[in-house]
């Protein structure tokens, strides 16, 4: 079992202009947190959305099925409820409504006390000039890295 975990959402921040960030618990079943607790978890085509309720869940967020967990085991795909302050909630269930803004996750990851939290960002979409853009960016960064480590 690995010490550390740590999924990244690698395309999140590709597709995405991140505006605001927060880190949300997750209600998770037994055999759940023990398949995240090994790393057998993905976030990369997930979103958050809020029920009629005004609760917030993940969506398309997988977690295998755990291989010890005989007939207790959970469904792979199911949504799953995010726990944040109620303030939180408003403020994000507000900016989704009214400016079309979108929740999506960036970080599952262990705390020290062994809960697992999900850093998720209130997130734009980027237009297909912007993504462009970021390329453009990268690539230049990597040139200059590569003619810095040839005059050293």
């Amino acid at each position: 079992m690995q010490k550390t975990v740590n999924i990244l959402n690698r395309k999140a921040r590709f597709q995405y202009e991140i505006l605001d960030k927060y880190t949300a618990g997750i209600v998770l079943t037994g055999t759940e947190i023990k398949s995240i607790r090994s790393g057998k978890a993905s976030i990369a085509e997930s979103f958050c959305e809020f029920n009629e309720r005004g609760e917030l869940f993940v969506v398309n967020m997988t977690v295998e099925e755990y291989a010890f967990g005989n007939y207790y085991n959970h469904k792979p795909k199911a949504t799953r409820k995010l726990l944040l302050n109620k303030r939180e909630l408003k403020k994000l269930e507000k900016e989704v409504k009214n400016s079309g803004l979108t929740i999506i996750p960036l970080r599952l990851f262990i705390n020290d006390k062994g809960l697992a939290k999900l850093d998720i960002a209130l997130a734009r979409g980027k237009k297909l000039y912007d993504k462009r853009e970021t390329i453009k960016d990268r690539d230049n960064k990597r040139n200059l890295d590569r003619i810095k480590k040839i005059y050293k």
